[in-house]
């Protein structure tokens, strides 16, 4: 079985177990999910799900963001870990939908990334879950890690060189929603600390239980 082959097997079993693909940060507006993902960096979801509430409330619209005191976004981020630079790239980057793009994310990888904040991750993050762009590939810790177990990076941990080993394999319209699903999957059964390889539904695709099979001699 060829990548390309086993990708197809994982991404029908990843939706029976996670139908619904959507990204765990929570988010109404455009702008409200790049400063999400932003908050993201080194930090947990769920730690970003309880932060953001309050930020959006206290600034609730682009132009409160870009008018803000970055002291005082400090204050209220503090908790996401590495809290000045990603408050004053909260700013900045909402300084820059206003004064270069009309107050709204733009819609292409060239320009996301001039955004202060904005690398590739994010900016895949946005392009999919924005603007359904084919091909939008978020390599995150679950990502880069669960496809190097499947098989169908080489295990590389650099995220622009598993980017484009996942491009090569991944259908471009199944993208974004298998990042999203990789990301529930690492969460709930292919944990980094201990992967429960007995209740996985990607075990027969899986190089790394293959392996495990190899020297047991176990099965599912």
């Amino acid at each position: 079985m060829d990548n390309k082959e086993r990708a197809l097997r994982v991404i029908e079993a990843l939706k029976g177990d996670y139908p619904d693909a959507v990204c765990a940060l929570h988010s109404q507006k455009d702008y409200e999910l790049m400063i999400a993902v932003r908050l993201s960096a080194q930090c947990t979801d769920e730690r970003v799900n309880l932060v953001t509430p309050a930020l959006f409330a206290r600034f609730d619209s682009l132009e409160a963001f870009a008018g803000a005191d970055v002291a005082e976004v400090e204050e209220m981020v503090h908790s996401c870990g590495f809290y000045k630079h990603k408050a004053r790239d909260i700013v900045l980057a909402c300084q820059t939908l206003l004064q270069d793009y009309g107050g709204r994310v733009p819609d292409s990888m060239e320009e996301l990334l001039k955004i202060p904040g904005v690398g590739r991750k994010t900016a895949n993050l946005l392009l999919g879950d924005l603007y359904r762009v084919p091909g939008s590939v978020v390599c995150d810790t679950h990502c880069i890690r669960i496809c190097g177990k499947l098989g169908l990076t080489d295990g590389t941990k650099d995220p622009a060189k598993c980017e484009t080993q996942l491009r090569a394999v991944l259908p471009p319209e199944e993208s974004s929603d298998f990042c999203h699903r990789i990301v529930l999957h690492g969460r709930a059964v292919c944990t980094a600390r201990k992967p429960a390889c007995e209740r996985c539904s990607l075990a027969p695709w899986c190089a790394y239980f293959s392996g495990i099979q190899n020297e047991e001699g176990s099965g599912i």
